[in-house]
């Protein structure tokens, strides 16, 4: 069974077993990655997909992060007394070895961000508001609220002065409190 999988704007034919070197890619040398984009499954019974084919995944082991070859960049204008400019470049990249080919049943990687999001959300309870309305409280403070746990007025109607103490992210104003009071109800 081969593959079609696309990745750094490059699309390779891969198998089991395979050594490639792509694109650099933000993983160490021992890590296993799944690239999601496959374009085409073949063996038996091929599938293409449009543009991808749906489930399919294919695993990859990290064998370590390389240079390419040097390649050189070399100018001269013609004409007496002009000028020549010499440029090399190598490329980082990636080489990985191919373990398996997943047909159907790949696992989705949901984002590194939103998995360390996910634990700080609100209870379903509340309704997260715009804590922007109260005074003194701009994006960068309001995020740092939401941070702290609190994302709706009645959360923060709701602190005692103790509470008020222990919130680390931010200094909570009391007016702040009472302007969430009023909110809250309405």
């Amino acid at each position: 069974m081969f593959a079609v999988l696309k990745t750094g704007g490059k699309q390779y034919k891969v198998q089991a077993g395979d050594v490639l070197r792509v694109e650099k890619l933000a993983a160490d040398a021992g890590e296993t990655i799944q690239f999601d984009e496959v374009l085409m499954l073949g063996g038996d019974a091929p599938v293409v997909g449009a543009p991808l084919v749906d489930g399919a995944a294919v695993k990859a082991e990290v064998i370590d992060q390389i240079k390419g070859e040097k390649l050189i960049h070399f100018v001269k204008r013609r004409r007496k007394h002009s000028s020549k400019r010499t440029k090399g470049h190598r490329q980082k990249l990636t080489l990985i070895k191919i373990t398996e080919i997943l047909a159907s049943g790949a696992t989705k990687a949901a984002p590194k961000a939103a998995a360390k999001a996910a634990p700080k959300a609100a209870p379903a309870a509340d309704a997260a508001d715009d804590l922007t309305q109260l005074t003194g409280v701009g994006p960068a403070a309001a995020k740092k609220l939401n941070d702290a746990g609190l994302t709706s007025f009645a959360q923060i109607a709701a602190l005692s002065a103790d509470d008020i103490a222990a919130i680390d992210a931010i200094k909570v104003k009391p007016e702040w409190v009472e302007q969430a009071k009023e909110l809250a109800k309405g």
